[in-house]
């Protein structure tokens, strides 16, 4: 494990590692950018007219993968996976190509999960992917505008780390930073489908919805077997993080040569048992990955993955890196979201204290009261959390404000000025709910590590997959149109029910949760994750974080979670 959480400002921050896989960039020449960096800590540094860009990447020489190209004019650098365009010498050759003739026409051409630097006749820009699945990062340091993608190097450079106290409150009270800020007042984030300029930012306009009728089953299909069909030819052994759902036995279904599943979860688990069948059932080696204190320790790479602007608790399975012995990881991140709705309002009906779901959505959406709902949001202990947080920063000599009157009215303001920036990018307001929380992932520093540690494909980052959200009306991005295109996929991928659905109609999977509640001796319904409570009271996680601090050790552990890692931080 990593160094004790409760060590000294100075030792912590010694303790924080760099990512292994970085871009980092100034908008000047190189000689300025040695002002900030050291070149021999990249593969490669990119010169242009109007900037120098430093890439690291284990991918560099992956066919549709991190690529540079430069002339004496320009350059480019994609940085990430980029399935689209494909050229004879590279995909960021084909992208400078294009962007001399047409720089939204190159940038609508780019499928993936990356961050596209180009300069083309010293007019340099960072364009974030649709989603800004990568963030990118910047800051003004001595004049000077600087970029990259790991917030960590950023923040070392400025002199002012004056906590963002809007940004320091979204962590602790809801886990997510919303928006462009980060915990720094000084570093920002670029936006969702933008791009960086040397003085600004600014937005494009390729994830904007326009709903339309066609056969929504059949061409989610299409678009399922090609996103993973570009992605199926990475080097190197391949393993999937599995669970007993429904996304990541696709994977399994698609991709022959799957050297390793891996599931987190205690062995006699229902989640785990599933999983073991579906593993066999596709031929793909599996081992299970006990729940204990390393399921939640947040060790400082779950904490630097996190980036400051996330909690770090999504990232289950950091702490189980000595069982991974794979070179590619698949993953079903952002599925849930961009095919089946997941944080829409749906017309669902509670009937005993089960929710029956539906496939139809309500009338009258109420966007903020449903997400504080469904995200991470924990009124009852709100009250406490920034009395508690205000005093061990205090004590760390962290000068930040932490009250406000009511925590739910604070996030509602919150997410209603979110709502109103995504407003003209949808056509209804159960979309521009969508749309929300895809620029504002709870759970993307799950990928964040996966992608520093491993050739990680991003499926539901294709962009036809990304097509098809925005032309399917929302009430058609449901779980009912996503089960029947996996049907058409492979016909047998339902052959064993994921644990808390074994049915395909959604009352006879309620009738079943009621019965097995009631009924002694049978097995109930279980959460796909560990009991995070029950691990973190077990292993007294509370007592080795905040030996010190009684107030702390008094809120939820997501919550004091929460609090260790604006600590970590801020310090």
């Amino acid at each position: 494990m990593s160094a004790a959480v409760g060590e000294s400002d100075a030792s912590r921050r010694s303790a924080r590692s760099s990512m292994n896989t970085e871009l980092f960039g100034v908008f000047g020449d190189r000689e300025e950018f040695e002002r900030h960096r050291d070149p021999t800590a990249f593969d490669v540094v990119l010169e242009t007219p109007g900037a120098t860009v430093g890439v690291r990447a284990r991918d560099l020489d992956v066919d549709r993968r991190t690529d540079t190209y430069s002339t004496d004019a320009g350059g480019c650098a994609l940085f990430g996976e980029v399935v689209e365009p494909q050229g004879q010498d590279g995909p960021a050759r084909a992208v400078y190509e294009r962007a001399d003739r047409d720089v939204d026409a190159a940038l609508d051409a780019l499928n993936g999960s990356y961050l596209a630097f180009v300069d083309v006749d010293d007019d340099p820009f960072v364009a974030t992917d649709p989603l800004r699945s990568w963030e990118c990062f910047y800051a003004d340091v001595d004049g000077t505008r600087v970029f990259g993608t790991d917030v960590a190097a950023l923040e070392r450079l400025v002199d002012d780390r004056t906590p963002d106290e809007t940004a320091v409150l979204e962590l602790l009270h809801l886990g997510t930073v919303l928006g462009e800020r980060t915990l720094f007042a000084d570093v920002a984030r670029v936006p969702p489908d933008a791009t960086l300029t040397p003085t600004g930012t600014a937005d494009l306009s390729r994830f904007v919805y326009e709903p339309s009728e066609f056969d929504h089953v059949g061409e989610l299909t299409r678009r399922l077997e090609a996103a993973i069909e570009r992605r199926s030819h990475y080097p190197g052994s391949k393993g999937v993080l599995l669970s007993g759902g429904h996304d990541s036995r696709l994977l399994l279904s698609q991709i022959d040569d799957v050297a390793a599943s891996y599931t987190v979860g205690s062995e006699d688990s229902r989640e785990v048992r599933v999983a073991k069948k579906l593993a066999s059932q596709y031929d793909a080696p599996h081992t299970t990955l006990e729940p204990g204190a390393r399921y939640l320790y947040p060790s400082d790479d779950k904490l630097l993955y996190a980036q400051g602007v996330k909690e770090a608790l999504h990232i289950h399975h950091a702490g189980y890196e000595d069982a991974f012995d794979v070179d590619v990881m698949y993953h079903g991140l952002l599925f849930d979201t961009i095919l089946k709705g997941y944080f829409l309002e749906w017309d669902d009906t509670t009937a005993l204290g089960a929710t029956v779901p539906s496939n139809s959505l309500v009338d009258d959406p109420s966007p903020v009261d449903c997400l504080l709902d469904t995200l991470g949001f924990e009124p009852d202990a709100s009250a406490r959390l920034g009395t508690a947080a205000g005093d061990l920063l205090a004590n760390l000599d962290v000068d930040v404000d932490l009250h406000v009157d009511s925590s739910w009215e604070f996030l509602a303001d919150r997410f209603r000025e979110e709502l109103d920036a995504c407003r003209e990018r949808a056509d209804s307001l159960h979309n521009a709910t969508d749309l929300l929380v895809l620029r504002n992932q709870p759970v993307m520093p799950f990928r964040v590590h996966l992608a520093d540690n491993y050739l990680e494909p991003f499926v539901a980052m294709d962009a036809d997959l990304l097509d098809w959200h925005l032309r399917t009306p929302p009430g058609k991005r449901n779980g009912d149109t996503c089960r029947r295109a996996l049907e058409r996929v492979d016909e047998d991928i339902f052959e064993h029910a994921a644990p808390s659905k074994p049915h395909s109609s959604p009352y006879l999977n309620v009738a079943e949760e009621l019965v097995r509640r009631v009924t002694p001796f049978v097995e109930e319904f279980e959460r796909a994750w560990p009991n995070r409570g029950e691990v973190y009271d077990e292993n007294d996680l509370a007592e080795r974080l905040f030996p010190d601090h009684p107030a702390v050790r008094d809120l939820p552990e997501r919550q004091q979670l929460r609090v260790n890692g604006v600590r970590w931080w801020l310090g």
